[in-house]
């Protein structure tokens, strides 16, 4: 027997962290959209797009805790108090994350804080975009002739931290493909730190915005060119960034992307 559902217990309900995916509807795993479909409660982040919210059952009660650059609906703690709140009364409540709950997402410390107030909670993990968005763009992350070796960072730090942790330095050698989430508004820092570290100035490099989805951006160029292309196309977040030999392949695979 879970620990939550013995006698007397606080919960009534269980609290599903769900990856709802990139974007694109079709990429939303089965587990997810049949959770979808039968929740009570419903509590969604931003970047989730139209057509997953679609798949929420009609009576559901839909809460939007998403948080984007400088502006946040609801604050992490305020988040996670009311899923705790949603599961006194109801039985099944979603928290739908963008991507995957457990990459860059929050997950881990939400699960964490759920599992510590006795509410039973379980992870259905989505398609992360590191991984979906480059597909879609024709870049594939691996390549035998290319790239053997891949990393996933964040370029956007938790605020208040002592110091960066992510050891750019480290990163710039550390294998073949670099795949940065959140790293639009860092990008001129990031470049600097990754050229100091070494890394050639013609390295290829991609940004793709909106990926997965109808209206999916791409700005190609090289680690020396990117922040003048970015700021010459007003290219913005959301968007993900490859760096590498592998983006190389954009100009021969992105004619064949998913429909």
């Amino acid at each position: 027997m879970n620990c939550t559902e013995q006698k007397g217990q606080k919960y009534l309900g269980k609290v599903y962290l769900v990856g709802a995916g990139p974007g694109d509807p079709g990429l939303m795993t089965l587990k997810g959209k049949s959770l979808l479909e039968c929740a009570d409660v419903v509590i969604y982040d931003a970047l989730v797009s139209p057509a997953i919210l679609a798949m929420i059952n009609p009576q559901a009660e839909k809460i939007n805790a998403g948080k984007r650059m400088g502006r946040h609906s609801l604050l992490q703690e305020e988040t996670t108090s009311l899923l705790m709140e949603k599961a006194q009364d109801n039985a099944i409540v979603v928290r739908l994350k963008g991507g995957d709950p457990f990459i860059f997402g929050r997950g881990g410390e939400e699960m964490a804080e759920l599992v510590e107030a006795g509410v039973s909670v379980e992870v259905v993990p989505g398609i992360t975009s590191g991984i979906a968005a480059p597909a879609y763009a024709g870049i594939p992350l691996t390549h035998r002739l290319y790239s053997s070796s891949v990393t996933f960072v964040t370029g956007h730090e938790a605020a208040g931290k002592y110091r960066p942790t992510v050891n750019w330095q480290a990163i710039a050698h550390g294998s073949e493909t670099i795949v940065i989430y959140m790293g639009i508004h860092n990008l001129p820092y990031i470049v600097e730190q990754l050229s100091t570290a070494g890394l050639s100035l013609e390295t290829p490099i991609a940004l793709v915005r909106w990926g997965t989805r109808p209206d999916q951006e791409e700005l190609i160029g090289k680690l020396g060119t990117i922040i003048e292309q970015v700021e010459k196309t007003g290219f913005g977040a959301p968007a993900i960034a490859v760096i590498g030999q592998v983006v190389n392949m954009h100009s021969i695979l992105s004619e064949c992307r998913p429909v």
